[in-house]
């Protein structure tokens, strides 16, 4: 139980998620088939607040991202998968409220 308990602490560490985010970034730019979209996906790291990252991309790259995080979430530890995959959710929720708000228009 210490081990787990221990592990969830690590995984939510700003340096292992700021690693993940390179290595995200780095697949999901690898995926996008065009330079255009590489260009667009930039990932920060807050310098303040270490554990804010903002996450900037082409709507048309956002498959690419998602597929990237989907690849590596087996290889993260359990906070650090948690956290991607909450990041997915919100990527998805924002994804569809820019649609409709399109649609509307």
């Amino acid at each position: 139980m210490l081990k787990e308990i221990e592990e969830a602490k690590e995984g939510l560490d700003p340096e292992i998620l700021a690693s993940w985010y390179n290595v995200i970034e780095s697949e999901a730019k690898a995926l996008c088939p065009t330079q255009e979209l590489r260009d667009s996906i930039r990932i920060e790291q807050d310098p303040i607040f270490p554990m804010k990252f903002k996450v900037d991309m082409s709507r048309r790259a956002v498959p690419y991202f998602m597929q990237a995080i989907d690849k590596y979430l087996p290889e993260m530890p359990f906070a650090t998968r948690l956290y991607f995959q909450k990041l997915q959710e919100i990527v998805i929720k924002k994804f569809a409220e820019e649609a409709r708000k399109e649609n509307i228009d």
